[in-house]
C-alpha cells in the first residue's frame, strides 16, 4: 500500500516562483514563505518551480538577458504556464484554488502569468517585483496583492503605486502594501503581510454578489 494513502488531500496549491539569479544551493530562500502557508493553510501544497536556465556562472535565470525585456518575457512565459497547468491537474484543483507567489523577477512572471491567462490562478503574491510595463488590462476573479518594500532599489516602488491605480481603474481586485526600511528581497515582515492579506481580503466581486443577492431579497413579491 502505498504510505501516502491516507495523506489529505490538498485543498489548495501555492506555487512559488523564485527570483532569477539565485545559485541552485540558495533555493531555501523561499522556505521561510512555504513554512508561512503552511502554517496558515495544512492542507495546502506548496511547490517551488525554479527558474529553467543557467547563466555562465551557474546561476538559474528565467532569461539570460542582464534585464527583463518583452522578448524575454515572451519566451518565458510559454513553458511556465504549462508547468503552471500541469502542477493543477497532478492534484486536480480548479484555477480559483491555486495561487502564484513569486519574488523579484518570480513576481514579474506571476503576474504576467495571469495576463496572459487569467483562469490559471485565483491569487497572486508579488513580492519585491512588478508589471514589466503598466497594465492595460485587469484579469477578472484574480486577487492581486504587491508586497514591497520602500528601500528597493532594483525594483523602485513607483512603479507598484503605478501598477496599482492603474488596476484598481481596470476595476481589479488588488492590494498594495508598501514596507518602510525593506529593500529587495523576501523580508518576514512582507511575508506577514500577506498572510494577513490572504486571511482578511475579501475580493470586491463578493460584495457585489452579496449587494445584488440583498437587492433581489429586497424585492416585493408579486
Amino acid at each position: 500500500m502505498n504510505a501516502d494513502s491516507n495523506a489529505p488531500v490538498p485543498d489548495l496549491l501555492f506555487v512559488l516562483l523564485p527570483d532569477g539569479g539565485l545559485t541552485p544551493d540558495s533555493a531555501d530562500l523561499m522556505a521561510p514563505l512555504a513554512r508561512a502557508l503552511q502554517a496558515q493553510y495544512p492542507n495546502a501544497q506548496t511547490l517551488t518551480l525554479h527558474p529553467p536556465l543557467r547563466d555562465a556562472e551557474g546561476r538559474l535565470r528565467w532569461w539570460l538577458q542582464a534585464e527583463p525585456s518583452p522578448d524575454g518575457l515572451a519566451a518565458a512565459l510559454p513553458p511556465l504556464l504549462e508547468r503552471l497547468r500541469a502542477a493543477a491537474r497532478r492534484i486536480d484543483l480548479p484555477w480559483q484554488r491555486v495561487a502564484l507567489a513569486g519574488v523579484g523577477e518570480g513576481a514579474m512572471l506571476a503576474l504576467e502569468a495571469v495576463q496572459a491567462e487569467p483562469a490559471l490562478a485565483g491569487r497572486v503574491l508579488a513580492f519585491a517585483g512588478g508589471y514589466l510595463a503598466r497594465p492595460q488590462s485587469a484579469p477578472q476573479e484574480v486577487c492581486v496583492h504587491l508586497l514591497h518594500g520602500l528601500e528597493d532599489r532594483r525594483f523602485p516602488y513607483r512603479h507598484v503605486v503605478d501598477a496599482a491605480q492603474a488596476l484598481v481603474a481596470l476595476g481589479a481586485d488588488v492590494t498594495a502594501d508598501l514596507l518602510p526600511h525593506l529593500d529587495h528581497g523576501l523580508h518576514p515582515a512582507l511575508i506577514d503581510k500577506a498572510m494577513e492579506q490572504l486571511r482578511t481580503f475579501i475580493p470586491a466581486r463578493l460584495w457585489r454578489e452579496a449587494l445584488l443577492a440583498a437587492q433581489e431579497n429586497e424585492r416585493p413579491v408579486g
